[in-house]
């Protein structure tokens, strides 16, 4: 009797090993969890992936989204980068013809940040940093194949932020509307490294971007350069917050021709312009069109910084904007050259724009550079007594969701 139990249970213990599932070997081509929860990522990514809530991705460097390979990111992700400087700075970079779906909600949104930020899954936010923590990683690249205005009137070029000799630096081309996928309700923190003078990683970077692509609901914290810069493109990108960038809030470059709308600027300690403003960098023709601004906030910090800088023969409509805060040698500047000239045809467009005046600002003192023609912006600047007088800017419940909104910044 007894050797028959015995029998009866090798005979169950077989059975068990049978159905349990077996471990995994060196080939399994499935990434191995770091502590449970870490996954590092680096070098191109060759085939579609899913990056899930419950882990947290570490960026190792550059890690790049390959032509015609599709990263998903699921709402409430948490992805940090490496520490790194220069050519060695983590970045995530979406190649051209590459898609990256990050959507993001108002209850979970994306975070990118640095593996410096104790944020954990399921958090909106760590305890250990703050605003002055700046330039930890690089930030995100998406490369598209809309039109730019490059030296040489060329159809491409070479992004900002990646080495020359790369092969996935290439951006612009002749498809208005491509399609580089969609970042919706992601927070970008603590990011922004130089690799060379004027060659930076900014918070996000869009280079040739199409209208293809979403861009809603974006919110860069803390980057030690440009908060959002666009290199051409046509994409248009709505509900959009800055708060404390090193250089510029929103940059504009290389014959954009998109809409930016409902956008709030929270100027640093040490900010530069809250809207850089730069046109083509090749041939002006009919065909160019302008860009639209509509709808933003600047609150600054009593400082004197530029409000709006803008060059090189840029062609926009500068509509709805609201300044408070700043110091009472802000000002917005008009470059002598071409575009002044672009002013005086009437194809810089200055419309309903208010401010709170700092104590020793005069209206015309707001304007520099524009010489007899400053009245194609005074004449369309009222100003106010305080900002609840206000009338237009950035509709900020909008932001309710983010960082900045968390940190009582607004």
């Amino acid at each position: 009797m007894a050797m028959l139990k015995n029998y009866l249970l090798m005979l169950m213990l077989g059975a068990i090993a049978f159905v349990l599932p077996a471990c995994k070997d060196d080939d399994d081509p499935l990434p191995e969890p770091i502590g449970g929860a870490e996954f590092v990522k680096s070098g191109i990514l060759t085939e579609d992936e899913t990056w899930t809530a419950d882990n947290v991705y570490i960026l190792d460097g550059r890690v790049v989204v390959g032509e015609n390979v599709t990263l998903t990111i699921e709402a409430g992700t948490i992805i940090k980068g490496e520490e790194g400087q220069t050519t060695s700075a983590s970045a995530l970079i979406v190649d051209q013809g590459g898609k990256l779906i990050a959507n993001g909600t108002a209850e979970r949104p994306i975070v990118f940040t640095s593996v410096l930020d104790n944020i954990q899954p399921g958090q909106k936010s760590g305890t250990n940093l703050t605003t002055a923590d700046v330039g930890l990683w690089g930030g995100i690249i998406m490369l598209g194949r809309a039109p730019i205005s490059v030296s040489g009137d060329q159809e491409t070029g070479q992004i900002e932020g990646i080495p020359a000799n790369e092969p996935y630096g290439q951006y612009g081309g002749t498809i208005p509307d491509d399609n580089s996928g969609s970042l919706q309700y992601v927070s970008i923190r603590h990011g922004g490294v130089s690799i060379g003078s004027d060659n930076e990683i900014n918070g996000l970077t869009l280079g040739g971007v199409g209208t293809g692509t979403t861009i809603r609901n974006i919110e860069v914290v803390a980057n030690l350069d440009d908060g959002i810069e666009w290199f051409g493109g046509t994409v248009n990108a709505s509900n959009l917050l800055v708060w404390a960038q090193g250089d510029d809030a929103l940059d504009v470059d290389q014959a954009y021709s998109g809409t930016i709308s409902n956008a709030l600027v929270i100027q640093g300690s040490e900010p530069g312009s809250a809207l850089e403003l730069d046109g083509p960098e090749g041939e002006t023709t009919d065909a160019t069109a302008p860009f639209t601004i509509d709808g933003v906030t600047i609150l600054g910090n009593s400082g004197n910084g530029i409000i709006a800088d803008l060059r090189d023969g840029v062609l926009a409509n500068l509509k709805n904007i609201l300044v408070l805060g700043t110091g009472a040698d802000a000002h917005v500047n008009i470059k002598e050259g071409d575009t002044f000239a672009e002013l005086e045809k009437g194809n810089i467009v200055f419309s309903n724009w208010e401010i709170v005046l700092a104590e020793g600002a005069t209206v015309d003192g707001l304007i520099k550079g524009a010489g007899a023609h400053s009245n194609r912006f005074t004449d369309h600047l009222t100003p106010l007594a305080s900002a609840e007088d206000a009338t237009v800017g950035a509709d900020q419940s909008i932001f309710n969701w983010t960082y900045a909104a968390q940190q009582q910044a607004f």
